[in-house]
């Protein structure tokens, strides 16, 4: 076959070892192999070849020069012979006549059968050029036809044309080939490049079915990477099928990896086991994990402002394929990439795969294990919290899952722990906070700034309503949502699926916490009042998606807390909602917005109520604080209500508390020890307002500025 190659298109015998080499690439991709219908790359990779790009071997060809510093008049191709294929990248490899010398470039036109003779144009797209740009070259340039003398090389090259030549390079806008949105803002050049980048290297699809990721290089390419991760961390053994034991399925899931902007970056191919097929007993046994709070991430982000560093991030790479199993379980082989030799066999895991009832647990001990090894001790409350310390220096790291946050006083501690954590795990991402479960998180010099700016534009789109005239309060003051039962029913699906969207942007947004909380009451059976204040409270996201909470340097960690009870203010059972927030410094930390378990028969008792579910949470926090370091006196906790804080001061079960259940009354014995006092607070200086009843936009803006929740991270430091 390669002797044939030469002589047939006299190509110089001294590239003999080139022939060969594209001969074998070539017959590995179309002769089957004995006694199969495969070829030798269907039974390597899995899939069918693609010969698209295939060539005339030692047809002619230009290569673009862009090695050389050329002048206005120099040709900007040189003329070569095609002799084979790279190896490593989508590159050809070509015989330069000018330099004499092989080479490896994807920027090159043929000369052979991809050329056509007729009397139309033709364009070639350039690897290197923009999708916006097209290079359209003349068929008769550079053909067998043409004289070699009056031959010019095709790059970039007029029009030829004998009537009128066009210009060196002709540009085609056609609204197909933009891509994104036709009225958006200007990009730079590297923001234009990356997006060229992400679009021409990933897929921008998410198929539900294997079959359709199967037809797709790129999500093939994704499929064999988490193969290849398998091979790594030896989570498996092929094995024959066992008779008598229980073999779970596995599934392909894909999914689309974007950036802040909304671009593709990265496809993911995750092969999952069908836990549900799982028999307790047998594949499983203990199956719970802890995962960190949202509070616990924020109070993390507190403690770093308090001690004005930097935190920074690292994703594990398939983490749960590093959790050891106890237990023995087989699985099936996956879809699309059978052992053709034995094809019955089953895979027995060493390790976790994801979808396993107990991956999070094995993954969590193998991690925590690791860890305390290391001389990193476990919270005594948050056991997904790890703290060092070394005389003044503190190390903190917070895991959530494969993700983990940390930070150092010492950078040099925070170099340590990643040389420690890479020696063991594989890593996909270390850097600085950035981006974390949906919150944006900017570090600035001053503090950090945390939104959820991209989540709520989307959920906006989601639901249509980005063309709907804005609110300026989540809620009506005036109107006083109930059961309803006269008004008409809506979808179940939608209501449900728009209140669980607003409940995940209440992460970073306290000001719609309240409003989503009553609305979230009726998802049983939702009318279309319901609806519409549901909407509403979209429409005033849709005006406020930039807001976000401000975590100042200028702060200190001293630990206090605001209760409110609106009395009897749910007109169904009228039971009362309690309320509250809580600051470390001049930071927000937590909030709560909840309806109380039993009707309350007073102000005092609700307040009273409310005050105590304050309480838990102060002393939660509290203790979390020890772990950091930080030792609390006598925490404060501020209520409007006289009554209330005299009753927790008051231990004589008078007429007026008899009928109060006594798990409320705790809070009188954190009174009598001094863990927390209660003090009085003005109703119009009460932050906990926002949690238990709707505020007109004059009364909305004061809160919120206290609360520090602004519109975008530009106002933060002007107006502290």
């Amino acid at each position: 076959m390669a002797r044939v190659m030469l002589l047939s298109n006299n190509v110089p015998r001294n590239l003999w070892a080139e022939a060969i080499n594209t001969a074998c690439y070539i017959g590995n991709r179309v002769f089957l192999r004995p006694g199969t219908r495969n070829t030798s790359y269907e039974l390597w990779k899995g899939k069918r070849p693609n010969v698209s790009y295939f060539h005339t071997f030692g047809s002619k060809c230009y290569i673009l020069n862009d090695r050389d510093q050329l002048g206005k008049f120099d040709a900007k191709s040189d003329e070569g012979i095609f002799i084979g294929y790279a190896l490593n990248s989508r590159a050809y490899r070509v015989f330069n006549l000018k330099t004499l010398s092989v080479m490896e470039s994807s920027n090159v036109v043929f000369d052979d059968t991809r050329l056509k003779s007729n009397d139309h144009k033709e364009e070639v797209i350039f690897s290197d050029v923009s999708p916006l740009e097209k290079v359209v070259v003349s068929p008769n340039v550079g053909t067998s036809n043409v004289n070699n003398n009056d031959t010019q090389p095709i790059d970039r090259v007029p029009l030829l044309d004998s009537k009128e030549p066009a210009p060196w390079v002709k540009k085609l806008h056609d609204k197909e080939d933009i891509i994104g949105e036709v009225n958006e803002g200007v990009r730079t050049r590297r923001q234009l490049a990356n997006l060229i980048s992400y679009t021409c290297y990933t897929s921008q699809i998410e198929p539900k079915k294997v079959e359709e990721a199967l037809n797709d290089e790129f999500l093939v390419l994704a499929m064999q990477e988490e193969l290849n991760q398998f091979e790594r961390n030896e989570v498996w053994t092929l094995v024959p099928r066992p008779k008598t034991t229980n073999v779970i399925g596995t599934k392909w899931i894909f999914m689309n990896k974007s950036d802040e902007d909304g671009n593709i970056v990265r496809n993911k191919a995750r092969l999952v086991a069908q836990g549900y097929s799982q028999i307790e007993g047998i594949d499983f046994e203990e199956t719970f994990a802890p995962v960190a709070r949202l509070e616990s991430i924020r109070l993390l982000l507190s403690i770093s402002c308090v001690h004005k560093f930097k935190l920074h991030q690292m994703d594990v790479k398939s983490a749960f394929l590093n959790g050891f199993l106890q237990e023995e379980v087989f699985v099936e082989q996956p879809k699309g990439f059978v052992d053709a030799h034995h094809p019955n066999h089953v895979y027995r895991l060493k390790k976790a795969l994801y979808g396993l009832k107990q991956a999070p647990r094995a993954w969590y001990e193998r991690l925590t294990q690791f860890l305390v090894d290391n001389n990193y001790s476990r919270g005594s409350v948050d056991k997904t919290l790890f703290i060092k310390r070394d005389n003044d220096e503190l190390f903190i790291a917070q895991i959530y899952v494969d993700d983990i946050v940390f930070g150092s006083t010492n950078n040099t501690k925070v170099q340590q722990f990643v040389d420690v954590m890479s020696l063991e795990f594989e890593m996909s991402r270390v850097g600085e906070l950035s981006y974390f479960l949906g919150l944006q998180i900017r570090q600035m010099h001053d503090g950090i700034f945390i939104t959820q700016a991209k989540y709520a534009k989307n959920l906006v789109k989601k639901f249509g309503l980005e063309k709907a005239k804005h609110c300026d309060t989540p809620m009506s003051t005036t109107l006083k949502l109930s059961k309803d039962a006269s008004g008409k029913s809506v979808e179940q699906t939608l209501y449900r699926g728009m209140i669980g969207s607003l409940l995940y942007l209440t992460a970073s947004r306290p000001d719609i916490s309240f409003s989503v909380g009553v609305c979230a009451r009726y998802q049983a059976d939702p009318k279309e009042s319901h609806l519409s204040s549901v909407k509403r409270i979209i429409r005033y996201v849709n005006g406020t998606s930039n807001y976000g909470i401000w975590y100042s340097f200028d702060t200190n960690p001293s630990l206090v807390g605001y209760s409110d009870a609106d009395w009897a203010g749910n007109c169904d059972d009228r039971k009362s909602t309690s309320g509250g927030c809580f600051f470390l410094g001049n930071n927000l930390v937590s909030w709560f917005c909840k309806k109380q378990n039993s009707i309350s028969l007073s102000t005092a008792e609700a307040e009273y109520i409310a005050a105590g579910s304050g309480c838990t949470q102060l002393m939660w926090m509290k203790q979390m604080l020890v772990d950091y370091g930080f030792n609390q006196g006598t925490l404060t906790l501020f209520c409007d209500n006289m009554s209330a804080i005299n009753i927790s001061k008051n231990p004589v079960q008078h007429s007026r508390t008899k009928h109060i259940d006594i798990r409320h009354h705790f809070i009188r014995e954190l009174v009598e020890n001094k863990c927390i006092v209660l003090e009085h607070v003005g109703t119009n200086d009460q932050l906990a307002d926002l949690f238990t009843k709707p505020l007109d936009a004059t009364l909305l803006g004061f809160p919120l500025f206290l609360i520090g929740l602004f519109r975008d991270q530009t106002t933060c430091g002007d107006a502290l």
